[in-house]
């Protein structure tokens, strides 16, 4: 328990990313602040349902520390439900929509979700989660893309997302929120079967935001395009909050479809886009394009690849305007280096220059910084970084050995001070926006094929998915494979999108003297691959 003044010096001092909102609700209460289809809310509107959002949590007793999950695709009540939770000290639980059943019901039950927003859209395929999910007492159903035929779990506290705010009041709470309380569990892939949570907290992400608009020049007249899952934290907290922190304005959008996109840029003359280099090679080859009015665009973001080096001239060439990359992770909340426009061509591949913040280093295994042109594990200092694992001392001791943040990357920085990504020590592929754990992939190819002797599960280049997962695999003797059916296989055991694109059938596997498979080795050997065999 807090006392008055405890609350009110808390309310004048505190950061708290709810109250980017408020603040840019009090110097813009009319500018458009959020577009989700017809729908189009001003800063002060969107503000008074995100407090009649958090009143309603609050009457459903919901108080600091708790946590409530949000299975949503990008949408209005997604932003207002992480808002609210910011500006009542409730911890947002962002659902990946690509997780199959028994993954949802890990993430509630690890976090201790209390509830659950859904999108009605989705209800039916969160149902048998929840239902494994004891700790989840309430089901808030936002209003999604359909209406009719929806579930309602009996024994768990069913109403809708409109009920939550009905006859709440739009005023700001007032509610004891410390600066490094936890904001969000963001699960992340690894190398085990199940995600780690990752603790943001306030100050994390609130100076993350700041950092990035200042970085990549936000400003209040921009119009900005939120087409990348903003279950993600990189369109979550790399553009949405920095967003609403300058008093920009939003435009939703459930998806990527290239000619709607460019059919928007036109329309409401949007001046920011972020996706991944896949979907600007699609609006590059979409039919007209060059006779597009995309005069608008100031800047244009891509992440989690690096773009192809022709890709990027035409790019510069068709939209007509400055091109950056951010590089990161979730752990960074997320954003770390910032590949600058005037770095594009002259420093073609690299993932840039530490942002406002943060401080990046080269480490050894034995805890030495090394100088600049030795390779090895890119490290990080700052106030992004994560709390902690939750509930994983033993991964957060580990990630914070020697008094810095471990990313997992493999890199170096040349002699101009530019960050250069060179591998990654866990084997996590990075493919179409997701990351997949290597090894999972690969127990899936064992289960699925008993006549497989060896197996190995790698990345590769691909002009569509920027890495194509791919399994290598050796039959066992006297065996004859069939890789289509290796594929259908692994599609039944674990999400489709995680299953490989291609599978190689060779006699034998690169190993080291102590017999370890190098998998840089199979990188290498087949790093051309795509390029001969295209498969999707």
């Amino acid at each position: 328990m807090t006392g008055a003044g405890e609350l009110g010096v808390n309310l004048i001092q505190r950061v708290n990313v709810g109250d980017l909102l408020t603040r840019s609700a009090a110097r813009f209460p009319a500018r458009l602040a959020v577009a989700d289809g017809e729908r189009r809310l001003s800063y002060a509107d969107f503000n008074a349902l995100v407090n009649r959002t958090a009143h309603g949590l609050l009457a459903l007793g919901y108080t600091r520390g708790d946590a409530l999950a949000v299975a949503s695709g990008n949408s209005l009540e997604f932003l207002a439900t992480y808002f609210a939770c910011a500006k009542t000290g409730i911890v947002c639980v962002p659902v990946n929509l690509g997780w199959r059943p028994n993954e949802v019901t890990y993430v509630l039950e690890h976090s201790r979700a209390r509830g659950i927003v859904v999108e009605s859209q989705l209800a039916a395929a969160m149902v048998p989660a929840i239902a494994g999910a004891g700790g989840v007492r309430e089901v808030i159903v936002a209003p999604g893309t359909v209406t009719a035929g929806l579930p309602r779990p009996v024994d768990r506290r069913w109403l809708t997302f409109a009920e939550l705010g009905a006859d709440r009041p739009g005023t700001d709470p007032e509610c004891y929120v410390a600066d490094r309380d936890p904001l969000s569990y963001l699960y992340t892939s690894g190398t085990t079967s199940f995600p780690k949570g990752v603790v943001g907290n306030h100050t994390a992400i609130y100076l993350e935001s700041l950092s990035v608009a200042l970085e990549a020049r936000f400003a209040e007249d921009d119009r900005i395009v939120a087409m990348m899952p903003m279950f993600h934290t990189a369109q979550l907290n790399a553009f949405c909050t920095p967003a609403v922190a300058v008093g920009a304005a939003q435009y939703l959008r459930r998806g990527f479809e290239p000619g709607p996109l460019l059919d928007l840029i036109e329309r409401e003359r949007v001046t920011q886009l972020f996706g991944l280099p896949m979907m600007y090679r699609a609006m590059l080859d979409e039919p007209g394009v060059g006779e597009r009015d995309l005069s608008s665009l100031r800047r244009a973001c891509y992440a989690m690849a690096p773009m192809p080096h022709d890709q990027l001239r035409r790019c510069l060439e068709v939209f007509a305007c400055d091109f950056y990359l951010l590089f990161g992770q979730t752990e960074m909340s997320p954003v770390a280096t910032f590949f600058r426009p005037e770095h594009q061509l002259s420093h073609p591949g690299a993932v840039g220059t530490p942002v406002t913040n943060v401080q990046v280093g080269i480490m050894a295994g034995d805890g030495r910084l090394l100088p600049a042109g030795q390779k090895g594990e890119i490290v990080y200092r700052g106030p992004h970084t994560l709390s902690e694992y939750l509930r994983n001392p033993e991964a957060t001791a580990e990630a914070f050995a020697h008094g810095w943040f471990h990313s997992g990357d493999v890199g170096l920085f040349d002699d101009d001070g530019v960050l250069w990504f060179a591998d990654r020590r866990k084997d996590v592929i990075k493919t179409g926006g997701e990351n997949v754990a290597s090894i999972e992939v690969e127990k899936a190819v064992y289960e699925v094929e008993p006549d497989i002797a060896e197996a190995v599960v790698v990345g590769l280049p691909h002009d569509h998915w920027s890495e194509a997962i791919t399994a290598v695999v050796v039959p066992r003797p006297g065996t004859r494979l069939d890789p289509q059916a290796i594929i259908t296989g692994v599609k039944q055991r674990i999400d489709p999108y995680k299953a490989p694109k291609s599978v190689i059938v060779t006699d034998e596997l690169p190993r080291t003297s102590t017999g370890k498979i190098q998998k840089n080795v199979v990188r290498q050997r087949y790093a051309d691959h795509y390029r001969r065999t295209p498969e999707s």
